[in-house]
């Protein structure tokens, strides 16, 4: 793993070989289901409907919007009538932290009925998350929130939660997506395995590598019980958030393989590329380190699509 700025040139090198109306071809159809636009605590470059204005001039057929403060689903319908696209899709979800309630199937049974398509196990305020980030500056807005109870989803036995267990027969129920949110590996496994024995069959892992300690085998173990592994595009890109290497790119894809890989953003913050470069960026790269348009359009499209549910 070389510096930030090292990773960045080498990116910007392999991506001046790639053909931009191939990239360009590629995002068209494209999902990003880790948009992090605004209204939300911290600094934004844009809004939502921004967010969504851009990917529809890019051709994508869908975002879904991530805060981990609150859920956007109450903005959807609004955005619908305002935007009138039936060809461009939407979508809503809601993070399990302390900020929106913590571990309560109330707000998730509200969130679900609101139309939430993805349900997040606890970020920012997860155990896992709290203990990886300490000593390290994470502060990125002037709006400091209160300190909040490190969450997890198992007791001190590692047997997942009562109230974890309510949850996952909601997701399952409504057949929406369960991320794994930024628990540790280990939780991880608990925790699919218990929603995987009560019905839920939409499994996504975000970020594996960073901050989840995950092992390439593990990657590989949760590919093969069907698990999507999604990247994100802002840590290899050209982007401020950038901690890995080209090559780490493709080491962690082929952990889990294309079949069972996808690509969001994860980006909207202030200083880096909107959501949409951060796609165009992340499938160029991809496409000089190998892959196949058919690859690069199984895990930017194909895969993504199952997820939410959207014929491809």
């Amino acid at each position: 793993m070389g510096t930030s700025a090292q990773n960045r040139e080498q990116a910007r090198e392999l991506m001046a070989g790639v053909d931009e109306d191939v990239a360009a071809g590629l995002l068209r159809g494209a999902l990003d289901l880790h948009v992090h636009s605004g209204p939300s605590t911290m600094p934004r470059q844009l809004d939502h409907m921004q967010a969504a204005e851009e990917a529809i001039a890019a051709g994508m057929r869908a975002v879904l919007f991530k805060d981990h403060h609150y859920s956007s689903a109450p903005f959807i319908p609004l955005m619908e009538r305002l935007i009138d696209n039936d060809e461009f899709s939407m979508f809503s979800g809601l993070v399990l932290n302390n900020s929106t309630g913590g571990l309560n199937p109330y707000v998730v049974d509200a969130q679900l009925k609101m139309g939430a398509k993805l349900i997040w196990m606890p970020t920012a305020q997860s155990a896992n998350h709290i203990r990886s980030s300490h000593r390290k500056s994470r502060l990125v807005s002037n709006v400091q929130l209160m300190n909040s109870p490190a969450l997890t989803v198992v007791d001190e036995l590692g047997n997942v939660l009562d109230v974890v267990k309510q949850i996952l027969d909601q997701i399952a129920e409504f057949d929406v997506i369960l991320s794994s949110g930024h628990l540790h590996v280990w939780e991880i496994w608990k925790l699919f395995d218990e929603a995987r024995s009560r019905g839920v069959k939409r499994l996504l892992i975000n970020h594996p590598m960073y901050g989840l300690h995950f092992t390439p085998e593990d990657v590989r173990d949760f590919a093969n019980l069907g698990v999507i592994v999604e990247q994100s595009a802002a840590m290899y890109v050209d982007s401020r958030f950038n901690v890995y290497s080209p090559q780490e790119l493709k080491d962690h894809i082929d952990a889990a393989g294309v079949a069972n890989s996808s690509i969001g953003s994860d980006l909207g913050q202030v200083d880096n590329p909107t959501p949409v470069e951060g796609m165009r960026q992340a499938i160029k790269l991809c496409l000089a380190l190998g892959y196949s348009e058919a690859d690069v359009r199984t895990m930017v499209t194909h895969n993504p699509a199952r997820l939410v549910g959207l014929a491809t």
